[in-house]
């Protein structure tokens, strides 16, 4: 097997982390503020991101996390985090719900629409038979490159509080390049330096 081959059969059939993986090219239509927006690859780059894919529109679990992550968007954008929701729906099916749903109602965030399923194949969260997306969430740092993701099954919601400590830590990461995060870590918590004085210490 020559080595392109090899290559090939490691991607497609046992799976290659997203970690690092940067962004394509996109252009999608999105609801925000009561208006219809165009956002593009070019948005995203030079600040934060948070892509937050949910299954469809008018169902059960989304609207408390979409909820939730209203709840902590602030935070987020003082960070300097924009947040996009996606579902696989259209821009005009987000506009219907955001009307008549009070949960959804009150979301200040763009809900981007990936009719064409282009964003949830490029994130490797597209179901293919059933045209939605798992319930995935991805920090996307400011040169495009995902650096946190995680992926829930469809009956599972999320917790916007951990994804925003998320954000924090990889923040800090991104800025004190010979320091590591530990588990539970929170802004102003000591951190770890990684070297041979820590192996076997901890």
């Amino acid at each position: 097997m020559q080595r392109l081959d090899i290559a090939n059969y490691i991607k497609e059939d046992i799976g290659m982390s997203l970690i690092n993986k940067e962004v394509a090219d996109f252009s999608a239509q999105a609801y925000v503020n009561d208006e219809f927006k165009t956002i593009t690859k070019a948005d995203i780059l030079g600040k934060w991101s948070v892509f937050f894919f949910y299954p469809a529109d008018f169902t059960f679990v989304c609207p408390t996390e979409l909820e939730d992550l209203q709840l902590k968007y602030s935070e987020f954008q003082k960070a300097g985090c924009e947040v996009y929701s996606v579902s696989c729906d259209t821009h005009f099916v987000h506009k219907a719900w955001h009307d008549n749903s009070e949960s959804i109602g009150k979301i200040t965030y763009p809900m981007l629409a990936d009719p064409t399923q282009a964003l949830a194949r490029d994130f490797e969260v597209l179901i293919e038979d059933q045209g939605i997306a798992e319930r995935g969430s991805f920090i996307v740092n400011p040169e495009g490159k995902i650096v946190v993701y995680e992926v829930n099954a469809g009956n599972v919601g999320r917790n916007a509080e951990e994804l925003f400590r998320k954000l924090q830590a990889s923040q800090f990461v991104a800025e004190h390049g010979d320091q590591v995060c530990p588990a539970r870590w929170a802004p102003g918590a000591a951190t770890l330096k990684p070297g041979i004085d820590l192996v076997g210490a901890l």
